[in-house]
């Protein structure tokens, strides 16, 4: 079983953009020593506290400072861009660093409604993304002699395309095109059981792919003790309370109790949104990804981990790795 890594470049209370940056390229350096599979970051636009907005430009950045580890996105979200500037933008990072690139693919805008406005982009455009990912897929196929529009670079480009999602409707999707699927478990776990069963029973061999292949997103804060994980991860639960009030920034500085901050009502979404999570030290951690491994059964893991302290979460993800290798 492989494992990844996701990282939205997150910018820390006390820290700016530039700064975030750096600490992306030294955790996906970081990463690629530890055994991890990919490196990919996430689009989201309007939000300060994330420095992967322009996701492409990131993934050219932190490709050209690692060696062997496949960097791509999870994802861009198609609805806000044209289907042949994404294959000329993926087109050119494969030109550059060869067959490592990833493209995953999300229908959500990564934005709200001022967003997609501010792209030019309508919502409508939501109604046609099963055709703008088969557009793209053609863009990164052979040559087709006499279409109006071939996409150069991009043509002939080897891009490992997932359908990324948190509902029934990637998981349909990526079923009926033979398409690898990553869902979002990470933070929208409600319908993960159903997606799973719907992906895997509905899977149609095609010329993108033989059989299904899933892999499952899990926040994962690991330390040395229980208590110091938890710790590191209030900051997580604190950001995530914000954004569900209308409130999103950067990244908190971790609290002694973030219920004392965090009303009630809110804590319970915020407990739920992130329940597929392991949390502590390395015992806590590696029996709770086993639980997770058990019962999902996935082809890949996907970790998750925002931390306020870019060097604890460097030796979170290190010790994430010892124990899914212990595993497998």
């Amino acid at each position: 079983m492989k494992f990844s890594l996701l990282d939205l470049a997150p910018v820390g209370e006390g820290s700016d953009v530039r700064q975030a940056m750096g600490n992306a390229v030294r955790l996906a350096q970081a990463a690629e020593a530890a055994g991890y599979h990919r490196y990919w970051l996430a689009e989201h636009h309007n939000m300060c506290g994330i420095a992967s907005a322009a996701t492409s430009v990131m993934i050219g950045h932190v490709a050209s400072q690692t060696k062997s580890i496949r960097v791509g996105a999870g994802g861009i979200m198609l609805p806000n861009h044209a289907p042949l500037a994404i294959a000329e933008q993926f087109g050119t990072l494969y030109a550059i660093h060869g067959p490592r690139i990833d493209l995953g693919l999300g229908r959500a805008p990564g934005g709200d409604g001022a967003v997609m406005q501010a792209l030019r982009r309508g919502m409508a455009r939501n109604d046609s993304f099963p055709d703008d990912v088969v557009e793209l897929l053609h863009y990164f196929g052979p040559e087709r002699v006499g279409a109006a529009v071939n996409a150069w670079p991009g043509q002939g480009s080897e891009i490992d395309v997932w359908i990324l999602g948190s509902s029934l409707y990637g998981a349909s999707l990526a079923a009926a095109l033979g398409l690898p699927y990553s869902f979002a478990s990470h933070f929208a776990p409600g319908d993960l059981n159903e997606a799973i069963r719907i992906y895997r029973m509905r899977f149609q061999p095609t010329e993108f792919g033989s059989k299904p292949k899933f892999m499952l997103a899990v926040n994962v804060i690991a330390a040395e003790t229980d208590a110091e994980a938890h710790h590191l991860r209030t900051s997580q639960q604190l950001q995530f309370a914000r954004l569900r009030l209308g409130n999103p920034g950067l990244l908190p500085r971790p609290v002694a109790d973030a219920s004392t901050e965090i009303p009630p009502q809110i804590m319970r979404n915020v407990d739920q949104a992130l329940s597929v999570s392991a949390i502590g030290s390395r015992d806590s951690v590696r029996e709770k990804l086993a639980e997770l491994v058990q019962i999902y059964e996935p082809d890949e893991l996907i970790l998750v981990g925002n931390i306020h302290d870019p060097e604890a979460r460097i030796r979170s993800f290190e010790m994430a790795a010892e124990i899914v290798k212990d595993l497998a």
